[in-house]
This record gives C-alpha cells, structure tokens and sequence, in this order.
C-alpha cells in the first residue's frame, strides 16, 4: 500500500489515514517515554505546593542544579531564607534553582502552610519554589529525604541542612546548618555544576 499514490481508494485512503495516525500515537508515547526516563531517581517525586497545595512534579527541574533545603520559620537559621534567595536570584538564569521543604520536625515550623507562605513571602521575600510542610528525618520522612540521606549518608540534623544535585540529578555533597547560602565553599560548588552543559 502506497499512500503516495494518487487517486486512492476508499479503503486505501482510510488504512493510510490509521496508519498515519497510528505512527503519531507512537512519536508521541515514545516523547513522553524519553522525557520519564530524562527524569533522574533523586527527582521522580510529587509534592503540593506550598501556596496552593496542588500536587508539583520535581521532574520540572530536571536539567538544573538544584539546592534542596528543609526550612523553618522559627529558627536560628531562619534568617538564611535571605542568602538562599539571594542565591537564587542571582544563579536562577544559569540554571540554578533552590527548593525549600518547611518541616516541622524539629519543633520550629508549627504555623500552617498559608501561614508559611506568608512569612516567607512577607519576612524574606522568598521567590524560589517553596513545598508543603513534610518530615525530613525519621520514618515519617518523605521518600525525597530518606532518599537523600540515603546517598549522603545522614539525614539533616537541624533546619536548613542543604542537599546539593548537579544537572544531571545526582547528589555533589550535602552541607549542614552551618553552612550558610553565601559560603565560599557552597557557591563554587554551585558555580562548577552550573559550568556543566544542560543535558539534552
């Protein structure tokens, strides 16, 4: 059967019109196979979004250099949501993008996520991607931390422990609460895994 050929027949011309349509529905399950499988493990996992509480994939970030942070609002560290926008507004073109995990596992995030959202908005003016509030440790944590502490070898010990992936979703080190947004040691680390081309 040749579609090329003109005049065609009605039974002809409704194969041909199958077979097209067939061969798209392959193109595009075989698109959406390529792009789950782009997606690294460390990133194949949903939460709500702060905000709003509707469920993000953290396959959108696939690509990017990302710094992974447990957050809380009433810590000695809260005032690291600065340096960690500052990062981010600074970096964000290049590739970088930092996700926040409110938790509350170690007594200092008691609010609700509205509340949340708003002191962050409000206090820091925090723009980068902020997620419901979760457990970062223990058997309650998420699968995204336990995973992480799996690979790093520890899961955080106070608020603001920092995760670092490179592009291509695998974890470059993991540093703790003392290590603030601006320290030398962390942006060079992010600097060289912005150096990195983007995966295609």
């Amino acid at each position: 059967m040749k579609c090329t050929e003109k005049p065609l027949s009605r039974c002809t011309r409704i194969l041909c019109t199958v077979g097209l349509a067939g061969a798209a529905m392959l193109s595009g399950a075989a698109a959406h196979s390529g792009e789950a499988q782009a997606c690294p493990p460390t990133l194949q996992h949903t939460f709500d979004r702060l905000q709003d509480e509707k469920p993000q994939s953290l396959c959108q970030y696939s690509g990017k250099v990302v710094l992974i942070v447990n957050t809380a609002s009433y810590c000695g560290f809260t005032g690291q949501y600065k340096g960690l926008e500052e990062l981010y507004a600074r970096y964000k073109d290049q590739g970088l993008v930092v996700l926040g995990f409110p938790s509350n596992d170690f007594s200092q995030e008691s609010g609700s996520n509205q509340q949340i959202a708003e002191f962050c908005e409000n206090t820091f003016g925090v723009k980068f991607p902020m997620f419901a509030k979760s457990s970062v440790k223990g058997p309650e944590a998420s699968p995204l931390f336990r995973q992480l502490a799996q690979l790093s070898g520890g899961a955080p010990r106070w608020n603001f422990h920092k995760y670092l992936l490179g592009r291509n979703g695998q974890l470059v080190d993991s540093y703790s609460s003392l290590t603030a947004p601006g320290s030398k040691g962390l942006v060079r680390a992010i600097e060289q895994q912005l150096a990195t081309p983007e995966l295609r």
